[in-house]
């Protein structure tokens, strides 16, 4: 990454958005954090300005989609351009489909796909008019396959691919890359900050988010297939097997589901 890089991640209060956010601070990028913990945000600014950065937080809920533009403006205006994007904010689910109402469905997949629809359609003519420009979002292994207790997360991880993928295919003469961030199990607070059917948070560590590979790990990995701004970068563990299953074997995909004993 060189250095003056502007660089806007959302979800940047923790896990692979902090991370990655003291990553880039060391390269000297100009970073522009959102989060819904203001507290926490501003403590990974001031950590990310000890690094060497000059950084800015815009805290915000993205569930409010109707502020999602002046956000975006808010943004453009602090460097007065971004290079790079990560839309890395997402809420995940624990909840089977008829058990989770249609509120919750719907904050997930206004959180995890309008959201980041509705910044990067508020940000691309400004990255286009400054000569191209990069956006990483973070899908989900959930993305590439159903999985139990996880409809609407899937659904809108699925739904990132679609449209993410056509952003690129419309746009890569105008210099515009997309890189979809695929995780599977990192140690984050995915699971903990997770959506009950009824809309509570989950509440607790799953055993598989727990014995993920660390955010600093998946951070590393994740920057540099920005910064070479490959098409699609899978990050985690073995469980990245299945994304090769459903694509190769996927009869066989749908019977390991079905038998997954999904927390």
């Amino acid at each position: 990454m060189k250095n003056g890089k502007t660089i806007w991640i959302t979800g940047a209060s923790s896990g692979i958005g902090e991370a990655c956010a003291y990553l880039w601070a060391k390269e000297k990028a100009n970073l522009i954090l959102t989060a819904t913990r203001v507290e926490r945000l501003i403590e990974v600014q001031e950590a990310c300005i000890r690094l060497g950065a000059q950084c800015e937080v815009l805290p915000y809920d993205l569930s409010d989609l109707a502020g999602i533009d002046g956000l975006t403006d808010q943004a453009i205006g602090l460097f007065g351009s971004i290079d790079i994007v990560f839309l890395n904010a997402g809420i995940s689910q624990r909840a089977r489909a008829l058990d989770t109402s249609y509120s919750v469905d719907k904050k997930i997949m206004d959180v995890n796909f309008f959201a980041p629809v509705k910044i990067a359609k508020r940000l691309l003519p400004t990255m286009i008019a400054n000569g191209g420009g990069t956006v990483a979002v973070t899908t989900s292994i959930s993305g590439r396959f159903g999985f139990p207790l996880r409809s609407a997360y899937a659904s809108s991880k699925f739904a990132l691919y679609g449209f993410f993928e056509t952003v690129h295919a419309e746009y890569y003469d105008q210099n515009i890359r997309v890189v979809m961030v695929c995780p599977g199990r990192v140690k984050t607070n995915i699971s903990y900050n997770s959506l009950k059917g009824d809309g509570q948070k989950h509440g607790q560590m799953d055993d598989g988010q727990a014995g993920g590979i660390s955010s600093e790990k998946a951070a590393r990995k994740i920057a540099r297939a920005i910064q070479r701004q490959k098409p699609e970068v899978l990050v985690g563990g073995k469980e990245l097997l299945m994304v090769y299953i459903k694509r190769f074997l996927p009869g066989v995909a749908r019977k390991i589901v079905r038998k997954i004993k999904a927390t």
